[in-house]
């Protein structure tokens, strides 16, 4: 499945948001996990939350590459 980001026509019938396509489920769970991270980094007072954002990208791109690979 390809990930699809919100344009802004949010629908709330159904199972999907017609949209971005993601299902409401997804949506859901991507905005909880958006709120913890946010929450974090207020928690941390960061003076660069960009470069926690970046970095945790990073992470996670280097982490999905690792599992692909089987490691």
């Amino acid at each position: 499945m390809k990930f699809s980001p919100c344009i802004d026509q949010c629908t709330y019938d159904g199972t999907h948001c017609e949209g971005c396509g993601r299902s409401h489920q997804e949506i859901a769970e991507t905005k909880k996990m958006v709120m913890a991270l946010v929450n974090f980094v207020q928690t941390q007072e960061y003076e660069n939350p960009d470069d926690f954002v970046n970095a945790v990208g990073q992470s996670v791109l280097k982490k999905l590459k690792k599992a692909a690979a089987g490691k």
